[in-house]
């Protein structure tokens, strides 16, 4: 929190004369021999993120190794709920915000309209009449020149912020107890912040070059300072991401969304040759940690993992299950990636994970409703009468929260819509593993579910895991409220039984495992720091050996893209070598454990169909009531429920999301606290 602070402290004396008159030349005298220009940026805006990272992997660890230890202390105290996870907005362009996020974005639009405000002042105290007339433009035109500059660094901050988001393996974000889909939404809110900043940047600088008769600058790429067309090549590109992230477009052509997301390779290169390094390095951190995150996420998804069996739904709904490796462990709510080369090569699709590690330690299993193209295309591949007997499948994650406790509360409200139900599945079969374990008492869980026909009814089989020891949940508290909104009457003869599909994996496929094994986070810390060690080095020789003989600190011999040029790589090859070496050595570890898990998994399919036979599903049917032809009437519903604390967890369509966080942000609902948790991305 410190270093933190004095990060943010670095940002708000950015703007100031006593910054740059006084702290970065004093700062650039001691680093520039050594790193170049962007040693004093790396070292007060690079460095202390990093360090933060570094830290925070070890904290998770640890974290996590105590979590089995303290479990009983942890879950025997009723935490009191925070009044900054109280909502403030439910409906809106900014969805649904609670006290916390609300404060932190006021502060944040602070610092934007600070630091606006300083460079706005001190480059206007600059510009003269005197200082106009030598120039032949008029006064006005150069102060809308300088404030098209300083938009362009306002801009710059949000930029900063922009990838801690999107970190998906980040220790960042467990710090701040959040996950990446759960952050999602501050992405686009900085996303928004930034294109609209960096537009205007653009739009004031052609408007004043157009009306001072100096187009040709925008085709100006200089060796040294500044280069235009490399902001101009960004600009478009950042455009173009941002009109294919429209909602509207989004929704209807997300393929389109999907593959334009892909040029911000493009933006981040082309804003590095327009600002430089020294500029770039203030926004280094965030792209930093992603691009460690995303090389991992590239090598896992080169691997082709282990297929077992899939589960065929009368409701347009799929159950895949994968083989895992035992030190695999993972969350409740944990999303995972998914990748069928078969149905498109490019596209990966988030799925939440429906199985337990701690339930069934050699199974992963994700539950997948076929709505749009790509998962209709893998439930008719499914479902056909000559089902495949194998499938080439590739991962990335799992992904989830480095920690949860439901026990918090005296009673845990789920409402879901359709297929959202597929987080609750996750939660439901944690308590169930939690009070056959430990001895204390669990808090009472309702279950409203809402389907539009009762074929969709099936879905509550998922419950029930299919692999591992059988659970019976009639000593949970467990109240299954299902409301069926299109079909008057239930017709039993209509239901279609579960079709089960049983897969031949191939001697190649791989078991689930963490990329970097059950010390991920101890990994991920030495990844890190040795990449960082690595980049510095080759960042010294480079300075050293083939910048500064021709320099000497000048900044005037040397061209500027190519030293950008040089950097980008020295990132790249540094994170390249440091995550490489890490996989290949967890790599032979997940191969020995790889084959145990083949010897274990030798028994015959009958034994498995006798498993599912077995399970409990009476306890499923005493435990739900069905209604139909109407929708549930989820304010009379909630405010039934008695207790201190009751959590309410949301899955489904944005409408009812915002219906009950309204319900629960009302002054009647004092003891109903919405879990700001997002359960899609």
């Amino acid at each position: 929190m410190v270093v933190f602070l004095g990060w943010i402290f670095i940002w708000i004396m950015a703007p100031t004369n006593t910054y740059k008159q006084q702290w970065k030349p004093w700062l650039q005298a001691k680093t520039s021999s050594t790193f170049g220009t962007q040693g004093a940026s790396l070292l007060v805006y690079t460095f202390p993120m990093l360090f933060i990272a570094v830290l925070g992997c070890v904290y998770v660890h640890i974290a996590k190794k105590a979590n089995g230890f303290s479990m009983e202390s942890s879950y025997s105290k009723k935490h009191e709920i925070s009044i900054w996870k109280r909502l403030v907005l439910v409906r809106g362009p900014l969805g649904i915000v609670s006290v916390t996020e609300m404060a932190f974005l006021i502060m944040f639009i602070v610092l934007l309209v600070w630091s606006f405000s300083v460079y706005l002042q001190n480059g206007f105290a600059q510009i003269t009449q005197k200082s106009a007339a030598e120039k032949g433009v008029k006064v006005w035109e150069m102060k809308l020149g300088s404030a098209g500059v300083r938009l362009g660094l306002i801009g710059k901050i949000c930029l900063a912020f922009l990838f801690f988001p999107v970190a998906r393996a980040s220790s960042v974000l467990p710090l701040l107890g959040l996950t990446s889909e759960r952050c999602i939404k501050y992405h686009i809110w900085l996303g928004h912040l930034a294109m609209t900043l960096f537009t205007a940047h653009g739009l004031c600088l052609i408007i004043k070059w157009a009306l001072t008769g100096q187009l040709s600058k925008m085709l100006e790429w200089k060796k040294n300072g500044i280069s235009n067309v490399a902001g101009e090549v960004a600009l478009v590109v950042g455009l173009l991401m941002w009109i294919a992230a429209i909602p509207r477009i989004r929704r209807k052509a997300f393929e389109l969304f999907f593959y334009t997301h892909y040029l911000y390779i493009l933006f981040i290169v082309f804003f590095i040759f327009h600002v430089g390094m020294f500029h770039a390095c203030t926004v280094l951190p965030g792209f930093y940690l992603f691009l460690v995150d995303r090389f991992l996420r590239f090598l896992q998804s080169r691997l082709r993992v282990r297929l077992v069996s899939a589960r065929v739904l009368p409701c347009q709904t799929v159950e895949l299950n994968f083989s895992k490796n035992h030190g695999l462990t993972y969350s409740p709510t944990s999303i995972m990636f998914i990748n069928v080369p078969s149905i498109s090569k490019l596209q990966w699709h988030p799925f939440t994970i429906t199985s337990n590690s701690n339930l069934e330690p050699k199974m992963l299993s994700v539950v997948i409703k076929g709505a749009g193209t790509w998962s209709q295309k893998l439930y008719q591949m499914l479902s056909t009468p000559s089902a495949i007997d194998h499938l080439n499948v590739s991962v990335e994650g799992p992904y989830g929260p480095a920690s949860t406790n439901y026990l918090r509360y005296d009673t845990i409200v789920m409402v879901s819509g359709g297929s959202g139900i597929t987080p609750f599945i996750s939660i439901i079969r944690e308590l169930m593993h939690l009070t056959s374990t430990f001895k204390y008492k669990i808090p009472k869980v309702i279950l409203i579910c809402a389907f539009k026909k009762s074929s969709y009814l099936s879905m509550l089989d998922l419950i029930l895991p299919i692999s591992g020891t059988p659970y019976d949940i009639s000593n949970m508290q467990l109240q299954i409220k299902a409301y069926i909104t299109r079909e008057e009457e239930h017709e039993l003869k209509s239901q279609i039984h579960t079709q089960q599909i049983w897969f031949k994996p191939k001697a190649t496929d791989a078991s689930i495992s963490a990329i970097l094994g059950p010390n991920n986070w101890l990994w991920l810390c030495a990844i890190i720091s040795s990449s960082f060690i690595i980049f510095l080095i080759i960042i010294f020789i480079i300075t050293r050996y083939i910048i500064f003989p021709r320099d000497h600190n000048s900044h005037k011999m040397f061209s500027q893209p190519l030293s950008s040029l040089l950097n980008m790589l020295a990132i790249c090859v540094s994170i390249a070598m440091a995550a490489s070496a890490a996989v290949l050595w967890n790599n032979k570890h997940n191969h020995k454990e790889a084959k145990q898990i083949q010897e274990l998994e030798g028994s015959s399919i009958d034994e498995r169909d006798k498993e599912l036979e077995s399970l409990p599903y009476q306890s499923i049917v005493q435990a739900t009531k069905v209604h139909y032809g109407v929708r549930p009437d989820l304010k009379r519903l909630l405010f039934e429920f008695k207790g201190s604390r009751v959590g309410v967890y949301v899955s489904g369509p944005k409408k009812m999301k915002q219906e009950v966080a309204t319900i629960c942000s009302s002054d009647l609902a004092e003891n109903l606290y919405f879990e700001s948790f997002s359960f899609n991305w």
